[in-house]
Parts: structure tokens; C-alpha cells; sequence
């Protein structure tokens, strides 16, 4: 038919389901709460890698652990020569930090002593600790424990000690992912208050001068020392990004009674065609429609209705994940943490993602409205309109 045959048939598509509006309504409303369901997930999914990405770019290229008895331990600072003669190995620093749990607020904070290899971290209002009995708090530290600038911060270990700490910074909002929880003090004072030895500290951080070096210089370091564990900055990027995809895959196995519903629902527009639909066929093959324009006309319907739904499912699932936080699903995929950063997702989309959710939902729902009519198009006009 000429291209005009087109435009009729889509109109004429339109108008057919105009009048089963309240009927394509239903299913337009189920199919885009569905897509918007998938799309929700994958896309916070998506962003949260996208963070993590952002937020382990400038991290260290190998970490070196100590364990003991499996568990992670003070690692003695004379490992740091021995490491520091491997080939290949520039500065190995010690870090200090630990966790601290406050039974005022019932959270766990996530103590930082300062050193020049901490990254350069955006503050709200006033600067990092210069000297002992000073520190900087993250915004989610400051709004529980109801901080302002140059206000006193108590922090308890055990009964007898009771250390003040007077609070020079506040870490600005926008840098929660990363230091919600944090509290940066003196390391110094972070020594004294966790009572660490002298001649330990949380751990290493290794910088390598080649990159294709790592592997080897990881293998070495474990070698040295069986008793300690090496991380690499690209093993913590892979766990992180399983741990994603296994929470978004849960988050979709809650679901999959919707995910089957859809598949019931497709498979019954694929089993066969109403009576109806049957007899509409049958008047316009009798007036003089050939096959291939029924076709083209359940196509074009299949088409408007699952793209009407598709689009609309995205549409919510992007307001759901990038303006209102995805407060659905947030929850599940942040984890167990008590202090939880008020994550604002970047609206970073995945075209394979949206590529995905197209071919996994609109063409097997075209193909289900095509395939039934084809065989009713192909039957005798006479026959389809005395059924």
C-alpha cells in the first residue's frame, strides 16, 4: 500500500482503541507499572555503580591487611621496609582508622585519622582538624548528634573514658555517599582514644609506579607476609558491583509474581483472539481488506499500546529513581547501615539497559497481537462471522 495507506491504517488503529478505551487503559496501566518496576531497578542500579566508580577512582591501588585468627588486625609499621624494597613500589603509608559506636544515637561512625593522603573533601562550613582535640563530622554525623560549627562532640569508649573534640568542619551534603558517617580527627588523637600501639596501624596503602605491576607486586607483599590480606582497588570495584547486581536481582525476584503475570498475559494475547476481534476481522476482510492490512492494523495497535506503555513506565521509574531518591527500593540496595546518606542518584541512564527493557517488553507483546490475528486473517471471511 502507499505511504497514505499507512497513515489511514495507524488512524483507523487509533480509533479502534479509542473505542475499547477503558480496556486498553487497564492494560496500558499494568504494562507501564511493570516496565516502570524493571526500569526503577536497573536503573538505580545503575547509578549506584556509577557512584561507587566515583567514589574508589582516586583510592589506593593495593591495601595490605593484617589478619588474625581470620579476622582483621593491627598491622605492625615495620612491614612498611620490607614492602617499601619490592621492585616497583613507591610510597607505603600507614592509615589509621576505626569504627565507633554510639550508644546515644545507636549508629556507627566511621573514625578517620587525618594524614596527608586523605583526599581533598568538600566542607560546608569551616576546614579540617589542624592540632589534637579538633575535628571535622560528616552531615550525617552533625544532624544526629545536633552539631554546629566550633559545637563540642563526646565520644565515649567504655565507662571511664570520656574524650571533647571541638568542631572545625562540617562536610557538605553533597558529599554524603562518602563521608555521611565519617569523623575525621587528629591521628594522634585517634591513637590515644583507640589506645593503638605505637608500632601498629589499621593498615597499609601501597602506591605502584606501573600499573601492569599490581598483580605481581600484590603477590609478592603476600608472599612476604602470610599473615596479611591484599586488596586491590579493582577486587573492591568487581565485589561492589556483584553486591549491586545481586541486590537488584533480589529486588526483581520480589516481583517476579508481576513478571509472571506479564508473561501469563502475553501468552493468552498469543493463544488466540476474541470473538470480537475475530468478527472485526472478518467485516474487514468481507469490505475488502487484504491480509497484509489486518496485519499492519493489530501491529500499529500492538505498537501505540506498548509504546504508550513503555515510555510511561520509564518516564516513572526515572521520576521515582533521579527525583524523589527511588524511596521504594533505596533501602535495599544501600544495605543494613543505620546512618544512612541521603543519596540523590545522578541521572546517568544505560541506553543497553533501556534497549533491554524495549526488546523484553514491547516486542514480544507486538509479536503476541500480530501472530493471533494472522490467524484469523487467513480464514474465510463467511466462516470467521458466523462463529
Amino acid at each position: 500500500m502507499a505511504d497514505w495507506g499507512h497513515n489511514k491504517i495507524l488512524e483507523y488503529a487509533i480509533s479502534s482503541l479509542l473505542r475499547k478505551k477503558y480496556k486498553n487503559l487497564a492494560i496500558i496501566i499494568v504494562f507501564s507499572i511493570l516496565i516502570a518496576i524493571i526500569s526503577s531497578i536497573l536503573f538505580l542500579t545503575n547509578a549506584f555503580k556509577v557512584e561507587a566508580m566515583n567514589t574508589f577512582y582516586e583510592s589506593p591501588e593495593i591495601i595490605v591487611q593484617r589478619l588474625s585468627v581470620g579476622r582483621h588486625d593491627l598491622i605492625p609499621l615495620n612491614y612498611v621496609d620490607t614492602i617499601s624494597a619490592i621492585a616497583g613500589v613507591g610510597k607505603v603509608q600507614p592509615r589509621y582508622w576505626g569504627y565507633y559506636y554510639d550508644s546515644l544515637t545507636r549508629a556507627n561512625y566511621t573514625v578517620v585519622g587525618l594524614t596527608k593522603e586523605l583526599p581533598t573533601l568538600k566542607l560546608l562550613n569551616g576546614k579540617l582538624p589542624q592540632g589534637k582535640g579538633e575535628c571535622a563530622v560528616g552531615f550525617g554525623v552533625a544532624e544526629l548528634r545536633r552539631l554546629n560549627y566550633n559545637d563540642s562532640l563526646f565520644l565515649t569508649l567504655g565507662e571511664s573514658r570520656s574524650v571533647s573534640f571541638k568542631t572545625v568542619g562540617i562536610f557538605d551534603s553533597k558529599s554524603a555517599m562518602l563521608t555521611n558517617d565519617l569523623i575525621i580527627m587528629d591521628k594522634d588523637d585517634l591513637i590515644d582514644f583507640f589506645d593503638i600501639p605505637k608500632d601498629r596501624a589499621t593498615d597499609l596503602v601501597v602506591e605502584v609506579y606501573n600499573d601492569t605491576e599490581i598483580q605481581t607486586v600484590a603477590r609478592k607483599i603476600a608472599g612476604a607476609f602470610p599473615d596479611t590480606r591484599v586488596i586491590l582497588k579493582g577486587d573492591i570495584i568487581r565485589t561492589y558491583d556483584s553486591v549491586f547486581n545481586w541486590r537488584g536481582g533480589m529486588i526483581v525476584t520480589m516481583f517476579f509474581g508481576a513478571l509472571l503475570a506479564f508473561a501469563i498475559f502475553v501468552w493468552d494475547k498469543a493463544t488466540g483472539v476474541s470473538a470480537s476481534e475475530k468478527q472485526e476481522i472478518g467485516i474487514l476482510k468481507a469490505i475488502g481488506w487484504e491480509t497484509s492490512d489486518v496485519l499492519k492494523l493489530k501491529f500499529w495497535e500492538g505498537t501505540v499500546v506498548s509504546l504508550v506503555s513503555f515510555l510511561t513506565g520509564l518516564i516513572l521509574a526515572y521520576i521515582h529513581v533521579f527525583l524523589f531518591g527511588a524511596v521504594l527500593f533505596g533501602p535495599v540496595l544501600k544495605g543494613w547501615s543505620v546512618l544512612f546518606p541521603p543519596f540523590q542518584p545522578i541521572p546517568y541512564i544505560n541506553i543497553y539497559h533501556v534497549f533491554s527493557i524495549f526488546f523484553l517488553t514491547v516486542v514480544p507483546y507486538v509479536v503476541s497481537t500480530v501472530v493471533p490475528s494472522w490467524k484469523a486473517a487467513i480464514t474465510d471471511p463467511d466462516t470467521i462471522m458466523r462463529m
